[in-house]
């Protein structure tokens, strides 16, 4: 692993070390400007953040979709799902050079030892799936927060629908 490699995986590191506010994305949300319209001050100089190009973490979020929804109390893949997930293993069989971290959340109901847990299933549940359409298991980890880091704060279900889902973060260069 190159310096520079090395040096990027310590800065994504730390950034998600430090992302435990629920409004981290600023104002603009999780697919918004971002903190200060700036991207949170990251300088993209290979293209990772580039919409257009197909190769880029952004056009995997945008395009490809980096997140699934579940219904209530539940872990199991709905049809979207599976849709979402498909489309995610080939952008991964075509882009080799990513690792995944997928993240399990859930709703603010519920204690929450039981949304970790619930978390923790939804999050084996998108791995399962992703393992069986041909993604290597050693290039996935899984992490539950169950209802600790929701993207919508609210007691209504249309928040608490957001906030049961599965995410896939890619993490760039690692597996070079």
């Amino acid at each position: 692993m190159s310096m520079v490699s090395k040096s990027l995986l310590l800065v994504v590191a730390f950034g998600l070390a430090a992302c435990n506010n629920p409004d981290r994305y600023g104002a603009g949300g999780a697919n918004g400007a971002g903190a200060n319209g700036m991207n949170g001050g990251f300088v993209d100089t290979n293209g990772l953040g580039d919409p257009s190009n197909p190769q880029s973490i952004a056009y995997f979020n945008q395009s490809v979709g980096d997140r699934v929804l579940f219904p209530v109390d539940q872990s199991s893949l709905t049809d979207e799902a599976r849709g979402v997930l498909a489309g995610q293993a080939q952008w991964l069989a075509t882009n080799a050079d990513y690792a995944i971290i997928i993240e399990g959340h859930a709703d603010e109901q519920g204690t929450r030892e039981y949304n970790l847990a619930l978390g923790a299933r939804r999050a084996a549940a998108v791995q399962n799936y992703l393992i069986s359409q041909g993604v290597p298991a050693a290039r996935m980890r899984t992490i539950s927060y169950g209802k600790e880091r929701p993207i919508e704060i609210c007691s209504e279900e249309a928040c608490y629908a957001k906030n049961r889902r599965a995410v896939t973060v890619l993490s760039a260069g690692l597996n070079s």
